[in-house]
């Protein structure tokens, strides 16, 4: 291996300029980094010799993901590799880098080292000297090297702990050890106890039901050198005072660090849209310490920031500089938008209004995009989220078990109008009750929100995922309060209650002031119990985790459904990247094989006998593995696509509909819609169909069809709704054509027909209904009404055919053809609609990516 080379740090800047009036400079420590096994882990040194020496390291990065680089672990996203990487997260490693630095760069007054990220239990020595100790992962660590730093070469050494290792003393001294998420498949925790509840790291990196267990070690977000003299911009926020039609009257906030008492200028510029600016030039009298600084601004006839479908997302630029003794020694900037939000929770209501217009919120939950998150690029968050929009989506909620993202998500998110529901990172496990952990949970949230705040996407944060409501409801932790007794149950839940009702409500007052808080997900604010269709938000499992027949979800109109979901198989392109050609014994692939159950972590592999359950309820038996998984991505599309059009439905009671999930964090069979390779799964294409502006549903329940028109527009559109009734051989038996205005942001039902009035006798198998939604004389919405599940339906051959020319194809049906799939095959490819309904003599054209020549697939037998 080659010598360790020092990292060249150029400040010429510094040398050229008097020390006084120099800026502050960043220099990235992203290169040059090597990683090997702590020789104080005698344990895993004996087991794993070979990574006691030094190896290459990324920065940011992992260490998983250098061993992986490095070829000494296996893939664990492929095969059935993930056992093979438990044991790094059961090591301690260290990090190193060496930096050069100048007698220019001595002269100044500091020269801090700042981590963004250190996962988790982490000490930074400085020749030798400890500089500081870290035990969060979600914040920011920063200290002044400049008394440990000396000219020429210095070594920064990183040691971080294994988490699993570090807390399994005081989990092992517990008689009742809090209740967490997730045991381990691996059995690695101490005594079988989580260690995961004591510590602030990302929860999903524990194992979840739809991801691997990769406990993740290593200086996961940037780390730079900071020089600076006297004084520093350490944070600017912009609050939004008041909005009118003539004005806005906002408060630019800074806090300088500062060495010495002195006066200092605040130079504030406000750049419009239009590109027109305003500067205020303000000078401070600063004290030693931190400094609070209030700029107020006023913008003249300011333009709102709307979500996508209600208009523009127009955006304003703050930027302060910090001027020193006439030069411009730091500066901060901040992207902002113009914007009301308010929650209504009018007698147990949940619905967002947005500048005053009652917004009904349809998206969909995001988990991380990967397990290593220092891997994800603008690109992958660029395709999800425009995927999210093409869906007409409106809201993204982040949940709580990951990490809070990247500014480049939220800017995204700024100019594509779509709304952000934040949780902030609790995922499901019982909180610590003492003082010191809510307050590391204080300074990380300070820092979090004061950083995010400003984004006009971020319209609620919440205080955690199934927390509190989990502490409820639960089996596990009913147990676990009976076996602590009513005096240690009180000291945990007050110590929940003061950190998810104070602390962090406190927090986001502060920090963000305008934006609604909430204490979890689901949650009725403490004003009754959690998770019920009459207060706050659902999460509703009965149909999947609960096995209950999918038109369980016919019977519900909560306040808000911020979670409900459906599995599916990802694409087959996906599953051959994992999982190779067969399961590795020259055996076809099946829902059985080891690679499959490996990828699955619903029921711990098992899960995909739940697919099969819903598959013999609904849909025909499958051909081969390929069928397979195009009948689960149908179900899933039909179940999300019935729950979704009933929210709808049920407005203005229910104001919000968010499936879970949007993403993958690993290739696997998931909830996603989105699988990890960004194939779309038939669930996101129904979502653009379910989630359109103006749309029809048609519930058959209890004998009857109901038909509900649903418009999001501010504005009454003329409309015409129409039914036919169709037996199997296309003739049409009836038909009932209606005019109708589209009433603003509504749900409106317009007529309930028994089956005898609608179907009159035609059998129950061979025949259907076609419901369509006509604006200005096209169909802007279809859906189709079956008396029975598709299983029972008499579907005849569809005489499919398929003419590509290009990169466009024609699909043309002879007969009825339900859900029909262009299946792109092993390898990479969409279609730019799929999983549609092609009526009899129909043709659709799509286009399509990929070279390969797909097939077609329906629900016929």
């Amino acid at each position: 291996m080659k010598p360790l080379r020092p990292a060249l740090l150029t400040l010429a800047l510094l040398a050229l300029t008097p020390a006084y009036a120099a800026p502050r400079e960043a220099v990235p420590l992203d290169r040059d980094w090597q990683v090997r096994l702590d020789p104080a882990d005698t344990v895993a040194a004996k087991a794993h010799p070979r990574e006691t020496r030094w190896l290459p390291a990324r920065v940011p990065g992992s260490v998983q993901q250098d061993l992986i680089a490095a070829k000494r672990v296996p893939d664990p996203f492929k095969g059935t590799n993930e056992a093979a990487i438990q044991w790094v997260g059961l090591s301690d490693w260290q990090f190193r880098t060496r930096l050069s630095v100048t007698p220019a760069m001595l002269a100044r007054d500091h020269l801090d080292l700042v981590f963004d990220g250190l996962d988790t239990f982490a000490t930074v020595r400085v020749n030798g000297t400890v500089l500081l100790s870290a035990d969060n992962a979600h914040r920011r660590w920063r200290a002044d090297a400049k008394p440990l730093l000396k000219a020429g070469a210095n070594e920064i050494l990183v040691t971080i702990a294994s988490p699993i290792k570090q807390l399994a003393p005081l989990v092992l001294a517990e008689q009742h050890p809090l209740p967490g998420e997730y045991v381990s498949a691996f059995k690695d925790d101490p005594g079988d106890r989580q260690t995961s509840p004591y510590i602030r790291k990302p929860k999903y990196q524990y194992g979840w039901d739809w991801g691997p267990r990769i406990v993740t070690i290593g200086l996961w977000r940037p780390a730079r050198l900071e020089a600076w003299d006297e004084a520093r911009l350490d944070t600017l926020r912009v609050e939004q005072d008041a909005l009118n039609e003539a004005e806005a009257r906002l408060t630019a906030r800074a806090t300088i660090v500062a060495d010495r008492a002195r006066t200092v200028t605040l130079r504030t510029l406000l750049t419009a849209p239009d590109g027109t600016t305003q500067t205020i030039d303000r000078p401070v009298a600063v004290a030693p310490g931190s400094n609070a600084v209030a700029i107020p601004l006023t913008v003249a006839t300011p333009q709102r920031w709307q979500p996508v479908g209600y208009g523009a997302q127009p955006l304003y630029t703050v930027a302060t500089s910090l001027v020193v003794d006439g030069v411009e020694s730091d500066r901060s900037q901040r992207r902002i938008g113009l914007r009301t939000v308010a929650l209504d929770r009018r007698n147990g209501a949940f619905g967002f209004i947005v500048n005053g217009t009652s917004i009904f919120a349809k998206g969909a939950n995001l988990i991380p995009f990967d397990s290593f998150p220092a891997r994800v690029d603008r690109a992958e968050m660029q395709s999800l989220l425009t995927g999210a929009r093409d869906a007409h989506m409106n809201m993204i909620r982040i949940w709580g078990g990951g990490y809070y993202l990247d500014d480049a998500f939220y800017e995204m998110a700024d100019r594509m109008g779509l709304m952000i529901w934040q949780d902030f990172m609790f995922g499901g496990s019982v909180t610590p009750p003492d003082a010191a952990f809510r307050e590391n949970v204080r300074i990380e949230a300070d820092e979090q929100v004061a950083r995010l705040g400003d984004h006009p996407s971020i319209v609620i944060w919440t205080g955690n995922n199934e927390v509190l409501s989990g502490w409820e409801n639960w089996g596990d932790r009913k147990a676990f309060k009976t076996a602590i007794g009513p005096d240690e149950q009180e000291r945990i839940g007050t110590g929940m209650a003061v950190l998810f009702d104070r602390v962090l409500r406190d927090t986001v007052t502060r920090n963000s002031p305008g934006t609604p808080y909430m204490p979890g997900s689901p949650s009725s604010d403490y004003e009754g119990p959690n998770d019920t269709d009459a207060n706050g938000d659902r999460h509703f499992w009965d149909v999947w985790s609960g096995s209950k027949p999918v038109e369980q979800y016919l019977d519900h109109c909560p306040r808000f459904m911020s979670e409900y979901g459906f599995q599916s198989m990802p694409t087959m392109a996906t599953i051959r990247d994992f999982a190779g050609p067969d399961d590795r014994k020259g055996r076809p692939l099946s829902a059985d094989s080891a690679v499959m159950k490996a990828h699955q972590k619903f029921l711990s592999g098992e899960g995909n006998a739940r697919l099969q359950l819903y598959l013999d309820q609904r849909l025909r038996p499958a051909k081969d593995f390929a069928d397979f998984v195009y009948l689960t991505q149908v179900d899933q599309a039909q179940a999300i696509s019935l729950a979704a059009l009933h929210h709808r439905a049920c407005r203005p009671v229910t104001m919000g509909s968010l499936f879970w999930q949007l993403n993958d964090v690993w290739p696997s069979v998931s909830w996603a819609s989105i699988d990890h390779l960004g194939q779309w799964k038939l669930l996101q294409y129904e979502a653009k169909r379910f989630f359109a502006p103006q749309a029809i549903v048609a519930e058959h329940k209890d004998g009857a069809t109901r038909v509900v028109l649903l418009s999001d527009a501010t504005a009454p559109l003329p409309a015409r709704w129409r039914l036919t009734v169709r037996d199997m051989t296309g003739a049409t038996l009836s038909t009932r054509e209606e005019a109708a205005t589209l009433a603003p942001l509504s749900a409106a039902t317009v007529v309930t027909l028994p089956d005898a009035d609608l179907f009159g006798t035609a059998a129950p198998a061979q025949s259907y209904a076609v419901a369509e939604l006509l604006v200005d004389g096209r169909t802007v919405s279809r859906t189709l009404v079956e008396r029975l599940v598709p299983r029972d339906m008499a579907y005849p051959d569809p005489g499919l055919t398929l003419r590509r020319s290009g990169d466009t194809a024609t699909i043309t049906a002879t007969n009825l053809a339900r859900a029909v799939m262009i299946d792109m095959g092993d390898t990479p490819g969409q279609a730019s609609d799929n999983g549609f309904d092609l009526l009899p003599g129909e043709s659709v054209t799509v286009t399509l990516t990929g070279k390969q020549t797909p097939t077609l697939r329906t629900l016929a037998r």
